[in-house]
């Protein structure tokens, strides 16, 4: 892990007004909380904290207010289903700083627990503002950051106020560092990564440093097809990004040189249209392919080719999807890599996916759970995996 403190090296709490930054930005349907998976990963930390008798404070955010005052981004609805996911009560305060925050803390009993409104009501919270985080400072005694989700961003309530109060990490953010060292910090090798995604432009820094960092890195999804084109392959009507063959090319000279493989489709499903059930048929990569179909998903020769070699490696990082995921029959060649990076994973090989793509391609093959750690973090995961410092997480660490 990174030398980030955390819950252990806190100390005793009872009594103790502890904030703890939470990820709260959960999806709503008709006013209610229509997944709760962000409110169960915080769980641990604050029941933790609650059973020591510490006030918790939860700070968090949610939609992009832009610094005003919008009633359909509040929080207080997410706080009904917040308090029957921790099986306890949850007050509300009416804004994070001053008066209402003030009075609900000092309402607070030993052990409660309270959501402070929206800190992106005020402007000083993406502006990183010290008056701001001030203000958020004065109404604790301890920080906890449990949400990696938000930790790339230097905002006053994840990055500012960790410099104002002694700051830890809580155990959603403990275990998703770990789990990302794990992968890439200090891996067991040989260590593979699967990455897919739409375009090689959003991913240009991840595959730049994943190729320095892995042994084996597969590229699916329509970010392929620009290596293929980049290889003199007729792509057809694939989705591809023409002016980044160049790229594509470095990365690739780039892996050669780092000893690193790269993994492109040998064999392909192409259909005239990007539909559920579109009339498809099986190419081989090498012959090109027809201008009027496109490239949805890969074929089973890939498909074997990628398992074979997982079957040869100790560690497995994933990021997106290899094909159409979305739609039947262009699922299945995410699905079958999925389900074997499963039974890898129960004989052993540590295995650590993430992005919003990735969890809900994973979950459609059933198998998210059967993952050694998979992060819903977003951004986060994805700038940690390009290698890039998390303001969030370095500000946790104890100064030099």
């Amino acid at each position: 892990m990174s030398d980030a403190r955390t819950l252990d090296d806190i100390g005793p709490v009872a009594g103790k007004r502890v904030l703890v930054r939470v990820d709260l930005n959960v999806p709503m349907k008709d006013g209610a909380v229509s997944d709760t998976a962000r409110l169960v990963a915080i769980k641990p930390t604050v029941t933790e904290l609650a059973d020591k008798g510490a006030k918790v404070i939860l700070l968090a955010h949610f939609g992009r207010p832009k610094g005003e005052r919008v009633a359909e981004m509040s929080l207080e609805p997410v706080v009904g289903a917040l308090a029957a996911t921790l099986g306890r009560d949850v007050a509300f305060a009416a804004d994070c700083i001053g008066a209402p925050a003030a009075e609900a803390i000092a309402a607070l009993a030993d052990g409660g627990v309270l959501v402070l409104e929206n800190t992106r009501f005020h402007a000083g919270e993406e502006k990183n503002d010290a008056a701001f985080a001030d203000a958020l400072a004065h109404n604790g005694d301890l920080y906890v950051n449990d949400a990696f989700s938000a930790a790339h961003r230097a905002h006053a309530s994840t990055e500012a106020i960790a410099h104002r109060l002694p700051a830890y990490a809580g155990r959603s953010m403990e275990a998703e560092l770990v789990a990302l060292t794990k992968a890439l910090g200090n891996p067991k090798r040989p260590v593979m990564a699967v990455i897919g995604g739409a375009k090689v432009s959003t991913k240009i820094d991840l595959l730049e440093n994943l190729v320095a960092k892995v042994d084996v890195l597969v590229v699916g999804g329509g970010m392929a097809n620009t290596f293929l084109h980049a290889l003199g392959i007729d792509v057809g009507h694939s989705l591809v990004e023409r002016e980044m063959a160049h790229t594509a090319q470095r990365i690739m000279t780039a892996a050669e040189r780092a000893g690193c493989a790269i993994m492109l489709p040998k064999d392909a499903i192409a259909a005239e249209k990007f539909e559920a059930d579109a009339p498809h048929i099986h190419i081989g990569v090498d012959e090109g392919v027809d201008h009027d179909k496109m490239i949805l998903d890969v074929g089973g020769r890939t498909v074997h080719l990628i398992n074979e070699a997982m079957d040869g490696v100790n560690t497995l990082v994933w990021n997106g999807p290899l094909g159409a995921f979305e739609l039947h029959p262009f699922d299945r060649g995410t699905s079958a890599v999925a389900l074997h990076a499963a039974k890898r994973t129960a004989a052993g090989m540590l295995s650590v996916a993430g992005g919003g793509d990735t969890v809900a391609a994973l979950s459609h093959a059933k198998v998210a759970d059967k993952f050694s750690y998979l992060s819903t973090a977003g951004g986060a995961f994805l700038e940690w995996l390009e290698g890039k410092p998390l303001p969030g997480v370095d500000a946790l660490k104890p100064a030099e």
